[in-house]
Order: C-alpha cells, then sequence, then structure tokens
C-alpha cells in the first residue's frame, strides 16, 4: 500500500518546512505547558493515594483502551475522513470533564474514547502530511506516537526519539500497542489522579484532554513532517532532526 497519498505540487522547501515544524514543537511543549505542570506535580503525590488495585486496573484499562482505539479509530476514518482539529479539542473537553465527575472509576471508563480520538487526531496529521494513515508503517508510527512523554511527564520531549523511523518488520501493530501501553499508562496515571482530585476532577479532566488533544497532534504534525522532509529532499530523519533541535533549542 502506498503510505503517500497526494506528493505536493512543488517540492517542499527544507527551510520553510523546518521552521514551521519547529513552531508546531514548540506549540506544544513551550509555556502553555505551565498548567500542565503544575497538575503533574499534583497527581504525582495524589497517585500514591490511588488504591493498589486501581493502579493495576489502570496498566489494564490502558493497553484495552489502545487495542479498541486502533479498531475504532480505522473505522471513524472510513464514517467520517475528515477531522477538525477545534472540533476534537471540543470533544476531548467534554470527555475529560465527563471522566472527571466520577473520580477514578468514570477516569478509567473514559480511556477508550479519549484514545480513540487522540490517535484518530494523530492519524489526521498524518494525513494532512501526505501520508495514507491506513498504510500499515503510518497506522505503527500513529501508535508509537502515545510512547513519546506526554504533556503531564516533562516539559520536553525527545526529539530523536519521535522522528525515529520503525519498519514494519516485526511486531504488528496490535503487539506494538502491548509494548507502548505500559509507558502509555504512566503518562494517563497522572491523568487519571488529577481527574480524581476533589471538586477540581471535571474541570482538571476537561483541561488535560484538551492540552493532549493539541499535544499529540502536534507531535504527530512533526514526526510525519519530517518524515515527508526526508523523503522529499533525500536526507536521512537523523540529519534533518538534528537541523530541527537546532531551531528549537
Amino acid at each position: 500500500m502506498t503510505e503517500i497519498i497526494h506528493p505536493p505540487e512543488t517540492k517542499l522547501n527544507e527551510s520553510e518546512t523546518l521552521d514551521r515544524l519547529a513552531m508546531r514543537y514548540r506549540g506544544a511543549t513551550g509555556p502553555g505547558m505551565a498548567l500542565m505542570t503544575k497538575l503533574g506535580e499534583h497527581a504525582d503525590g495524589l497517585a500514591d493515594y490511588i488504591p493498589k488495585g486501581a493502579q493495576q486496573g489502570l496498566y489494564v484499562a490502558t493497553e484495552k483502551a489502545l487495542h479498541t482505539a486502533i479498531r475504532a479509530a480505522d473505522v471513524s476514518h472510513r464514517v467520517l475522513p475528515i477531522e477538525y482539529a477545534r472540533l476534537t479539542r471540543l470533544v476531548a473537553a467534554a470527555m475529560g470533564a465527563a471522566g472527571g465527575v466520577g473520580g477514578i472509576g468514570t477516569a478509567l471508563a473514559e480511556l477508550p474514547l479519549t484514545t480513540t480520538l487522540f490517535l484518530r487526531s494523530i492519524q489526521a496529521a498524518a494525513r494532512q502530511e501526505g501520508f495514507d494513515p491506513k498504510a500499515d508503517n503510518v497506522r505503527f508510527d500513529s501508535v508509537r506516537i502515545f510512547a513519546s512523554n506526554g504533556p503531564l511527564m516533562s516539559e520536553e520531549t525527545d526529539l530523536a526519539f519521535m522522528a525515529a523511523r520503525m519498519t514494519v518488520s516485526g511486531p504488528t501493530v496490535q503487539a506494538l500497542a502491548t509494548q507502548v501501553a505500559p509507558r502509555l499508562a504512566l503518562v494517563f496515571g497522572k491523568k487519571v489522579a488529577a481527574q480524581a482530585m476533589p471538586v477540581l476532577g471535571a474541570a482538571a479532566g476537561a483541561s488535560i484532554n484538551t492540552i493532549y488533544a493539541k499535544y499529540y497532534r502536534e507531535m504527530a504534525h512533526v514526526h510525519f513532517g519530517l518524515r515527508r522532509l526526508a523523503i522529499e529532499t533525500d536526507q536521512s530523519i537523523e540529519h534533518l532532526t538534528k537541523k530541527l533541535e537546532a531551531r528549537v533549542a
């Protein structure tokens, strides 16, 4: 299956493309993440008070949510091929608020829906960068983006990790999801803990989901944008990543 679905009419300009991707990266990880950092600090303390059974349930729920999201996102693209970033953020906020109403229980129940929404948004970014979201290696990379640091984990994301190209020679997409789930559970653990905060749970859930929706989408643009530029300019991903790192330093 061809992974590029709409080649540009004109050759990509390397400098302009790198500037655009650097702007997206800074927008996802910049000063606007201050709120998330504070919530993350509070969530660290709250996570210790989450019952052990619920903590174990988080890992199981995250893995199931990711497997469900892969199937559901594929179906959703056939039913609703166009994705609007603003609408995605609004829906994510509503889901986060609903997940925070009932504490840990509703927060865990919300995970499959929000994970599907995030994955769909990642795949939409891939499409905008010119890739076919149905291509196996694009689906593979879309799931891998979930293994990047989430906004509650760190203010910085490893650009080299984000840009690395993995071939689909070994694990399938579903097998990859099993490998990614433990790391994603650490990210979502802080989200669930923040949603469990008394009184602020719904508001925290709405805010966190809105930030997550933007974060993963922007990271997807960075990843697939670099992949596209590498193809168009016949350069290695590693070489272009170093150039991008210099722009966001």
